[in-house]
């Protein structure tokens, strides 16, 4: 694959992700995920793998969080299969800031998160 490639997959993995959870999909938002990911939400803490990030997202979900946009993104390359991404986010009852998304093409052709640190700064 190409560089552009490579950060075209990216893309359509913060895309999915995104889609998922507006649609209040955890297991959607968890398919994005590297099966060995680990994410780092803080202040919540850090949750290691595929059920253990989807029961994440699943108790967000369920407390009436969605809608979730993103601002100020920034791609950056990481490697040769990896592009990261920062960014600002909102969604209906919270903000906060994306420290570091790091996306990686895997061998379906998918990119997938392999490391995920965000931060909830306040709530709306």
């Amino acid at each position: 694959m190409t560089e552009q490639q490579i950060l075209n997959a990216c893309k359509d993995g913060i895309t999915a992700w995104q889609n998922a959870f507006n649609n209040q999909d955890a297991a959607g938002c968890a398919a994005q995920y590297s099966k060995h990911a680990i994410m780092h939400a803080r202040p919540f803490g850090t949750f290691k793998g595929s059920t253990e990030i989807e029961s994440f997202w699943q108790g967000i979900i369920e407390q009436g969080f969605k809608d979730v946009e993103y601002t100020d993104v920034a791609w950056s390359k990481f490697d040769d299969k990896s592009f990261i991404l920062s960014s600002k986010w909102t969604m209906n009852k919270a903000y906060g800031v994306v420290h570091r998304e790091l996306w990686r093409v895997e061998e379906d052709g998918k990119a997938r998160l392999i490391d995920d640190e965000f931060e909830v700064q306040g709530e709306r």
